[in-house]
């Protein structure tokens, strides 16, 4: 026997709304924040500060990108997504990845350049002026995404919200040292400060592809969650014997878990779903949103491994009946 219950990942309407919001704030801001970075790079012509506005151009890309992600992964599941679109996060954050990356490289060219015929920084208290506004607003709202694209569970609002805050040391590190050029009159500092964004843009991209990989390739979560499961499962499975072969995997926002379920074998079909509910329901709770298929098995199934329940005393107390029976 199977217990299935698809109904655990239904739509929801104002999660989804709150999912939205922030990915169409993300838009704005990055749109905001662009104008911000490409003021100071006009009236500076750094060719760092203008590395930093190339990297919030492809900010503006990523975050559309993200809106759209979130939007195909609310909708429910269909005849031809059974399991929902909550991967379509994944390929956003994988996309938003490769454009970073892209952006590293035309960074470095930036920077080769600059370092070949260094030019003179022109208003450079301006330009620092007006990355550093730029620099704030990205903090802010860098850290509101973060948390809440992790309440929620969301692979697109945590990518944006790492991408936002690597801005940020970026632009912590560019006002000190754009600040020199003029200070110390050696104006290929500002080629190796845009060298040094180049580098960053590569580091951060590349973590964000590794993530979204994982995410697609269905890595096992963290030893805590896992443990987190098996607790559920021994505090809530009374009347069963053991649970084993225990797989779980999380897309986005919903936990896919599975597992055998061994009971006595002279247990009812409606014993032994009660059981399977009482199973769920505890799931639900400590892990939020899963699709749960638990298959019931009789007790000479039992593995001697996995999760003891109620213990494998059941089963000599059983061997031991049939034997004074003979």
């Amino acid at each position: 026997m199977s217990s299935l219950s698809p109904g655990a990942i239904e739509h929801r309407p104002t999660e989804q709304h709150g999912r939205l919001k922030l990915a169409a704030g993300s838009l704005l801001i990055s749109l905001f924040v662009l104008g911000l970075k490409y003021a100071a790079w006009r009236v500076s012509h750094s060719i760092a500060l203008k590395s930093d506005a190339l990297e919030t151009l492809i900010n503006v890309a990523a975050a559309a990108g993200g809106l759209w992600a979130i939007y195909i992964a609310g909708k429910p599941a269909d005849r031809n997504h059974t399991y929902g679109h909550y991967k379509a996060e994944y390929l956003s954050a994988i996309a938003e990845a490769a454009l970073v990356l892209f952006t590293a490289v035309t960074i470095a060219d930036e920077a080769i350049i600059g370092w070949l015929h260094p030019e003179v920084i022109h208003a450079p208290w301006l330009g620092i002026a007006l990355n550093g506004a730029a620099t704030l607003v990205n903090l802010v709202w860098g850290l509101t995404l973060l948390a809440n694209g992790r309440r929620q569970k969301s692979p697109a609002l945590v990518a944006g919200a790492h991408h936002v805050l690597s801005d940020v040391w970026t632009g912590v590190g560019l006002a000190v040292g754009v600040s020199l050029v003029p200070l110390t009159g050696f104006l290929r500092l500002d080629a190796l400060l845009a060298g040094a964004v180049a580098l960053n843009v590569l580091r951060v991209g590349w973590l964000m592809l590794k993530e979204s990989v994982d995410g697609l390739m269905d890595r096992a979560p963290q030893t805590e969650v896992i443990e987190q499961l098996e607790t559920v499962i021994r505090e809530n499975g009374a009347g069963a014997i053991e649970a084993h072969d225990i797989r779980i995997r999380a897309v986005g926002a919903v936990s896919f878990i599975e597992f055998h379920l061994v009971v006595p074998a002279n247990m009812t079909v409606g014993q032994a779903h009660v059981i399977c509910d009482r199973l769920e329901e505890g799931i639900r709770r400590v892990l939020g949103r899963s699709l749960i298929n638990i298959h019931v098995e009789p007790e000479n199934k039992v593995l001697h491994r996995g999760v003891e329940i109620d213990g494998y005393a059941h089963i000599a107390k059983h061997t031991d009946l049939i034997k004074s029976a003979d």
